[in-house]
């Protein structure tokens, strides 16, 4: 099938789903899986007017460089550890979207390019779909916050190639990317997957190693 065909279904699947307060979908993956892409494709693909779309960027939830990078700036642990602000998505954003949540969230609560903290809020309509994409977002206390998963599979070393294409100008070059890679992004992306299973936890897997061509694996 070809990206039409699965973000179709995919689509159609999750419209289905009404857990009476706005529906709550994380979309994980490896660094470099094309989460990010994958949801812009999805959110384009849910018909307009059926159910209001709500895309937050993962860019708004992380934490300050000083504690990014307080255990070393190559750290796969402190990227694994501390690059997320997890406990504000789950305060700010999967509560109140929850049961008796009363829908009112933080879009950001932190501004890369400035690195200010920065918390804008917004009201989400309660027959919403709420699409989130982001590293590690089944860990701990997240899991059970989330209505849906859709983990995107990939080769690792297909992931590799692709992340350094994509940062090699913010990381100062193919060299320098490979290894922030080898040494920290993908690194991290193994800790999760030892730690966690989160292909295994996920509700949908689709293969996504060929981003022209994702696969529906399980949902």
């Amino acid at each position: 099938m070809g990206r039409p065909d699965v973000l179709d279904e995919l689509a159609a699947y999750l419209l289905e789903h009404d857990p009476g307060h706005p529906l709550r979908v994380g979309i994980d993956g490896w660094c470099g899986s094309g989460k990010t892409t994958f949801r812009r494709a999805l959110a384009d693909r849910l018909p307009a007017g059926a159910r209001p779309i709500v895309e937050l960027d993962s860019d708004g939830f992380h934490h300050p460089r000083a504690i990014r990078y307080r255990q070393g700036r190559g750290s796969a642990r402190g990227y694994y550890d501390d690059a997320y602000d997890f406990t504000a998505l789950e305060r700010l954003v999967l509560r109140p979207l929850g049961p008796d949540g009363d829908r009112r969230i933080a879009v950001k609560v932190h501004d890369l390019a400035t690195d200010r903290l920065e918390r804008v809020e917004a009201s989400v309509d309660p027959n919403a779909v709420v699409l989130f994409d982001c590293t590690f977002i089944q860990r701990g206390p997240l899991r059970d916050r989330w209505d849906q998963v859709i983990y995107l599979a990939i080769e690792d070393t297909v992931a590799r190639a692709r992340g350094i294409a994509r940062d090699a100008n913010a990381l100062g070059g193919s060299a320098a990317a490979a290894e922030a890679y080898d040494t920290r992004y993908l690194a991290a992306c193994r800790i999760y997957r030892d730690e966690e299973h989160p292909e295994t936890r996920a509700s949908i897997l689709i293969g996504n190693t060929d981003p022209h061509r994702p696969r529906r694996l399980r949902h």
